[in-house]
């Protein structure tokens, strides 16, 4: 039942791997905690301030998933940021209809090697680009656990977008090289965005070791640290914070600031950082675009 979060937060610090898996890549820093969950334990926890590892490591504060909080908080979460759950059986059966949208068929990862119909490649679902909104811990990508009752489900079970994704990956390929160029195209083509920092910091981290899970599946091995860093870099891109609301990171100030002769030298009136719109990456043309960018040019 226990999905072991923590654990691998410590492991993650002890590895070199926690310090770069916070990076915001909008603001250049760290993602912040955008929730008052945990402003009982001081300044550093309050909804502002940026996620640090001093911060996941300092007792009594303990990073857990949903199902691992208590009711309180559950109900709490639900009610100020309409967090919920998805159990797993939701999760198969939208992401089953999405697939019978893209294939033109039902039953493509029923127990089964998948079999492309002629006008299309695995090559091409490998790189279709799939994104879930307000993601939380990421249940519709991955699957290592059942986000309503903490069970862990087996590699071959699993049934999120970017699961279902490496498992093409896996049945097409049969060099090492091949096997993690194709990976990684899985990762780039993937993506989700998050309000609340902790959740966030729990859907990256789940991405990272689903990425452990399957090369141990495939590659009978671990990842080497150059893997870890390459794959680090394409998650904190691709799994950002951001209010869907406006566009840009929680709780920044959205008013455009215009500075008078009177502004320069007043030290009396706060400074307000003002952010620009989120930045995320796109792989393929190899450059970051905002996504209020992606989404005027979806809409043309």
């Amino acid at each position: 039942m226990n999905t072991g979060i923590y654990d691998e937060v410590i492991r993650l610090h002890d590895m070199g791997l926690l310090s770069p898996i916070l990076a915001d890549r909008t603001t250049e820093k760290n993602i912040i905690w955008a929730t008052e969950a945990y402003k009982n334990l001081g300044d550093d926890y309050l909804r502002d301030k940026e996620i640090t590892e001093d911060s996941l490591l300092r007792a009594p504060f303990r990073l857990s998933s949903r199902v691992e909080k208590d009711r309180l908080e559950q109900s709490e979460r639900t009610k100020t940021h309409a967090e919920v759950f998805t159990p797993l059986w939701v999760v198969k059966k939208m992401n089953e209809y999405l697939d019978t949208e893209w294939f033109g068929y039902e039953g493509v990862f029923e127990g089964k090697r998948v079999v492309f119909p002629e006008q299309k490649t695995w090559q091409q679902y490998v790189d279709s680009r799939r994104l879930e909104i307000t993601c939380g811990e990421a249940p519709f990508l991955v699957n290592r656990y059942d986000a309503s009752t903490g069970e862990q489900v087996p590699v071959e079970k699993r049934v999120g977008l970017l699961d279902r994704k490496l498992r093409i990956v896996c049945e097409n390929t049969s060099s090492e090289e091949d096997w993690l160029g194709w990976a990684y195209r899985a990762f780039e083509s993937t993506y989700g965005f998050e309000f609340q920092g902790d959740n966030l910091l729990l859907a990256r981290i789940n991405l990272l070791l689903t990425f452990e899970d399957f090369i141990s599946e495939k590659l009978k091995r671990r990842p080497t640290r150059e893997e870890y860093l390459r794959l680090i870099k394409i998650i904190t891109w691709n799994l950002w914070q951001m209010d869907g609301l406006t566009g840009t990171i929680p709780y920044c100030d959205l008013e455009d600031s215009q500075l008078d002769m009177f502004d320069l030298n007043d030290d009396s009136k706060p400074s307000k950082a003002v952010y620009t719109a989120c930045k995320i990456f796109d792989w393929r043309a190899t450059k970051s675009i905002t996504f209020e960018k992606l989404k005027e040019n979806h809409s043309k």
